[in-house]
C-alpha cells in the first residue's frame, strides 16, 4: 500500500491524550491514528452500502398478499370490539 505523509494540526489536549491512548496500546501515534481512520472510513462506507442495499428492496416492494386490493376499511381495521 502506498502511504503519504500529511501534516495535521490538532489541540494540544488531544495530542496528549492520543498519544497516552497509543502508548498504552503499545502502538506509535501514525498507527493510531491511521487505525482511526481506517474505522471510520469503514463505518460510512459499510453504512452507506446497507443503506443502498434497503433501498433498492424498498423500491422492489413486499408482497402483503393483497394482490393490489385492500378489502378492509380504515374504519374496519380500528373498529373496536
Amino acid at each position: 500500500m502506498n502511504r503519504q505523509n500529511v501534516t495535521l494540526s490538532l489541540p494540544k489536549a488531544l495530542l496528549r491524550q492520543a498519544k497516552a491512548l497509543a502508548a498504552k496500546e503499545d502502538k506509535s501515534l501514525s498507527a493510531f491514528i491511521r487505525e482511526s481512520v481506517e474505522n471510520r472510513v469503514r463505518e460510512k462506507v459499510g453504512y452507506k452500502e446497507a443503506m443502498e442495499r434497503h433501498l433498492k428492496i424498498l423500491e422492489k416492494g413486499f408482497d402483503l398478499g393483497t394482490k393490489g386490493h385492500i378489502s378492509i376499511t380504515r374504519e374496519e381495521l380500528h373498529e373496536r370490539r
